[in-house]
């Protein structure tokens, strides 16, 4: 669980997602596709407006904030779950590298500007 809170769900936050262990999952292209695709799933449908991210290698920085009906809080809550079972669920993932699924419960840090 997060140190940090989301106070304003409808303001602006910079948040860092990282991996548990800081092992380094974003290394592939196809799980940063994952990562993007699920990005633009809830900037279509759930109302997260991004201004900006970069993915590194274990950690993924975002300026973002919620733009309708769902808090930030739940968006993220969705947006974590979805990702971190899609790589989960990835095909070789859990044969190469079993003892990493652990690694793939992405957890979040907060801090509203």
């Amino acid at each position: 669980m997060s140190r940090y809170r989301i106070n304003d769900q409808f303001g602006m936050y910079f948040i860092t997602l990282t991996v548990v262990d800081w092992v380094d999952v974003f290394t592939r292209k196809i799980y940063k596709d994952i990562l993007i695709e699920s990005i633009r799933f809830c900037q279509e449908n759930k109302g997260l407006i991004v201004y900006g991210y970069v993915i590194m290698s274990n950690h993924v920085h975002m300026i973002l904030k919620a733009d309708g009906n769902i808090p930030l809080s739940d968006i993220l809550r969705d947006y974590k779950k979805y990702t971190a079972t899609i790589i989960c669920s990835e095909d070789g993932f859990l044969k190469v590298n079993i003892t990493c699924i652990a690694a793939l419960l992405i957890t979040h840090r907060e801090k509203g500007y």
